[in-house]
């Protein structure tokens, strides 16, 4: 059977608007048909798919998401130089600040090593290696490995340690240990057969350092002047609750005794609560006395406490005491933790003895 042609001027009209027929007064654009606008109606924007996949008031999800944060570039520190100059001061320094370390590395491990760190969670991004004469072929094969480290996209650091000859025999004559090239000669002897074989790797060096008139906190400090991040430096303080009866903490590098405030626990309605509570904390300061002792307190230590991180001791301890551990010195350490925050200093708070009554 023949399709029904749609042209056939005699065949009647589609019931109602089908879609069959047209009416004479809409344009046709296209294939598609527009109704005309009413006078003064602007025309409907033109829909961009792009832009138009979020409904309108609803913010874009790209927007609303938090920035993520660029990933941290894989670092490596290469210390190296004289035997006796200070390496393992220098490692120490280095793992301080929480590098990775690895001691007497054989050169050809460095690529593999590096291929290791990661940028991302809590790997390894920061790593240090202490290589020295110690690896035999050390010399033979150094210069090859690092520029194959550096072709890795690793950002290296070679910090070259050096010291006069006789601060280093006075190193090894105090510490009653050979050389390590000495072999049959004398100390002086092992110095200068290792000088020759540094002196070219010197001249490539990032950073010499000259230990000699160096104290192992000297070159501790050096080192951290020369590779901390701000976020190294900060000194972390550790507020401490504690109850005399229970022994003084251990680490505790202040006291503070505030047994002579009057106790919260020979109060009924108190007796029951902690000096987190806040009735306890209100009935420990508003005792004669108490508010300004504490606060007097934390004005003394706030000054002092930068100080810390210059003596190479970025952790400090504040124990607080009271009796039994739970009410004024619990109140105290809370306040004591308050003020320093305020003052700008990074602060957690511990409550030792809390809940063994």
């Amino acid at each position: 059977m023949d399709a029904p042609d749609l042209t056939d001027p005699g065949r009647p009209p589609a019931p109602d608007g089908g879609r069959d027929r047209i009416p004479p007064s809409v344009p046709v654009t296209g294939h598609r048909a527009t109704a005309p606008l009413p006078p003064g109606v602007p025309p409907r924007r033109r829909r961009d798919p792009l832009k138009d996949t979020v409904p309108r008031g609803i913010p874009a999800l790209d927007e609303a998401a938090a920035p993520v944060p660029p990933a941290k570039r894989p670092e490596m520190i290469i210390v190296t130089g004289m035997s006796g100059a200070g390496r393992s001061r220098a490692a120490n320094a280095l793992e301080d600040l929480d590098w990775y370390v690895v001691d007497n590395l054989p050169p050809q491990l460095l690529p593999a090593l590096a291929g290791m760190m990661t940028t991302v969670g809590a790997g390894v991004h920061r790593l240090a290696a202490v290589v020295d004469v110690r690896s035999r072929e050390f010399f033979a094969s150094f210069m090859q490995y690092l520029a194959q480290l550096r072709d890795t996209g690793v950002e290296v650091r070679l910090i070259f340690l050096d010291a006069s000859d006789a601060a280093l025999i006075r190193r090894f004559e105090s510490s009653r240990r050979p050389h390590p090239l000495q072999g049959t000669g004398s100390i002086l002897d092992g110095i200068q057969h290792e000088r020759t074989l540094l002196a070219g790797l010197k001249g490539t060096a990032d950073e010499v350092i000259n230990t000699t008139d160096y104290s192992v906190h000297d070159l501790a400090r050096r080192i951290r002047e020369l590779v901390a991040h701000e976020s190294d430096l900060a000194l972390q303080v550790t507020v401490m609750s504690f109850g005399f009866k229970y022994g003084l903490p251990m680490d505790a590098d202040h006291v503070l005794d505030v047994r002579f405030i009057p106790n919260p626990y020979w109060v009924t309605e108190l007796r029951h609560l902690t000096g987190r509570d806040a009735p306890v904390a209100e009935y420990v300061f508003q005792q004669d006395g108490a508010a300004d002792f504490v606060d007097g307190y934390v004005g003394l230590l706030i000054p002092a406490l930068p100080r810390y991180v210059d003596e190479l001791k970025p952790n400090v301890t504040i124990a607080a005491g009271c009796t039994g551990g739970k009410h004024r010195s619990v109140a105290t350490a809370e306040r004591i933790a308050a003020s320093l925050r305020s003052a700008g200093f990074k602060v957690a708070v511990q409550h030792r003895d809390l809940g063994r009554e």
